[in-house]
């Protein structure tokens, strides 16, 4: 007999946030608080539970939510998140998480989604459900005593001010700022109210206890709010009650350069602060360049980050836009999903449609996905024998069409 896949009732959530913490290896008992917390984010409906069929416990647990992902060009597709994905070990490979997921991707397509995301906690298991890794990030340590810059003079060259603010001035200015950000740079998503609230303290969950942060915001000329930083710093003392403390970035939200060497700058120049973890940062961030001495920035991590599973062909292709013209006919194989078929995209005036044309191109959806957001090569795939040209040129071709000048970066985990 097989455990039955269905939304959960309000009465369950605490015992499938229980499921959850388990499945992740971190057992913990949700107080009331946690479970108003998670009660008052989301719809319940999309909130999945897997149940055994003799003891009725939770053994698997599934949530989605709705999201905007910027594609290239500035406009944002409407998205379904996918997140809290756990199957106790008692109940692996009996199918759960295939039959959670494909309940997901098909009320997702109903609801008119885009896309599909989530941030793959292993690499081998999203493929088969269609996501490709489509962003990466990297996180460096910088070497604050090697980096060439000036300590002494940390205010902007422009004109500008850096002011240190409370977590309720975070919560005023920070989303207008993210919404200027997000605007610009393809691959971030959207953040709600509750975003703010978590990196602000604001709420936090028991097993999560708030570590006190310390928020920098940098003023232009002007007075207007251009950057924001949100760090804070350990408590370490040599031997010689010397202080060698490391500084860990959670959040650096620079729109345009000016502000990203500012608000780094600052960071490199607070006092006792040897080593910054600079968090997760978009592979081509200034950083490290914008130091006098790059190598004082070290690699900590390097990784693949968002993963996309497209839903919708048409809109998604017809949604973004392409660095140069040119002609392809997809042959999209979709064996878990809608996406399957043949599309025409015309990359000069951005539109895409169903078409019986011959095929250019031949790739899974999950290939798809990885070249959707410009960071993947399509003469790199082609190689990896994840995608197949048609006709001479073609491959060629939809590397130059595909390709982004910047790469995608999603900056935070969901």
């Amino acid at each position: 007999m097989s455990a039955d896949v269905r939304p959960i009732t309000a009465t369950e959530l605490p015992l499938w946030m229980n499921t959850l913490s388990t499945g992740f290896l971190a057992p913990h008992a949700p107080t009331a608080s946690d479970v108003a917390l998670r009660a008052g984010h989301g719809d319940p409906a999309r909130i999945l539970g897997g149940f055994d069929p003799v003891t009725g416990g939770c053994v698997a647990t599934f949530r989605s939510f709705a999201q905007e992902l910027t594609v290239p060009g500035g406009a944002t597709v409407a998205c379904s998140a996918v997140s809290n994905v756990a199957v106790l070990p008692t109940h692996r490979r009996q199918g759960l998480l295939t039959r959670m997921m494909a309940s997901e991707l098909a009320a997702a397509h109903a609801r008119g989604d885009v896309l599909s995301t989530l941030i793959a906690a292993e690499y081998p298991i999203y493929g088969r459900y269609g996501f490709g890794p489509a962003t990466s990030l990297v996180e460096w340590e910088v070497d604050v005593a090697r980096t060439g810059l000036d300590r002494q003079r940390p205010l902007p060259a422009d004109g500008g001010r850096i002011d240190l603010v409370d977590g309720a001035e975070v919560r005023r200015v920070g989303p207008a700022l993210h919404e200027r950000l997000r605007a610009s740079r393809h691959g971030v998503i959207s953040r709600d109210a509750r975003w703010w609230e978590l990196l602000t303290g604001a709420v936090q969950y028991s097993h999560r206890p708030y570590r006190p942060k310390m928020f920098a915001v940098y003023r232009t000329e002007d007075g207007e709010v251009a950057g924001l930083a949100a760090y804070r710093s350990d408590d370490h003392w040599s031997d010689a009650k010397l202080p060698q403390q490391t500084l860990y970035v959670s959040d650096l939200i620079a729109p345009t350069p000016q502000a990203e060497r500012a608000l780094w700058h600052f960071l490199c120049s607070i006092d006792w602060v040897l080593k910054i973890r600079t968090g997760y940062r978009a592979p081509d961030d200034l950083l490290p360049e914008l130091l006098p001495d790059p190598r004082a920035a070290g690699t900590v991590t390097a990784a693949d980050f968002l993963w996309v599973r497209v839903l919708d062909v048409v809109r998604a292709l017809g949604a973004r836009t392409y660095a140069v013209p040119g002609v392809l006919v997809l042959d999209v194989a979709d064996e878990r999903g809608p996406a399957g078929g043949r599309y025409r995209l015309d990359a000069g005036s951005g539109r895409c449609s169903r078409t019986r044309e011959p095929a250019d191109l031949r790739l899974d959806v999950s290939a798809l996905g990885s070249l959707y957001l410009g960071e993947a090569s399509a003469l790199r795939l082609a190689a990896l024998g994840r995608l197949t040209g048609e006709r001479p040129g073609a491959v060629e071709l939809a590397d130059a069409v595909f390709r982004t000048a910047r790469r995608p970066w999603c900056p935070d985990i969901f």
